[in-house]
């Protein structure tokens, strides 16, 4: 990836909305440039999205925990198809060491995270799980 694609990025991942105009200034670039990298970044599945990020007052009204999961390893592609349709699971990891994945989970009510966190075990396929509920984020970029 260029340099100046790597500098848009950056830029993007701090403000999602700032105008194309303003990007064109930091970059040194003109403004048509930014839009046909910004376009063709999107074609090529670099930027697969924009989203909100809300702020520690509304993420602190919900309830998030991590979940260590350990999967039969036959069953791995199983547990991750069974999860993604939990919409608690806002993301699932593979990773190395004890745990074969690692969830994060949201919700909004303690029963709903309890619930959630059942079901998870419960999956097909997990024979483990070990969850943490987070109780701050110290940041997060």
């Amino acid at each position: 990836m260029r340099p100046a694609d790597e500098k848009l990025l950056t830029l993007l991942k701090a403000n999602a909305r700032e105008p194309t105009a303003s990007l064109a200034r930091k970059l040194g670039l003109a403004r048509s440039t930014v839009q046909e990298r910004i376009s063709r970044l999107e074609r090529e599945g670099v930027i697969r999205g924009y989203t909100v990020s809300l702020s520690a007052e509304a993420e602190a009204r919900k309830l998030r925990a991590v979940v260590m999961i350990t999967a039969d390893p036959k069953q791995a592609e199983r547990v991750t198809t069974e999860l993604k349709k939990m919409g608690e699971v806002r993301a699932l990891l593979a990773v190395s060491g004890a745990f074969d994945m690692v969830a994060t989970v949201e919700a909004d009510t303690a029963a709903k995270m309890d619930a959630a966190l059942d079901r998870i075990g419960r999956a097909n396929g997990v024979a483990r799980t070990v969850s943490s509920i987070i109780l701050s984020e110290k940041f997060s970029r």
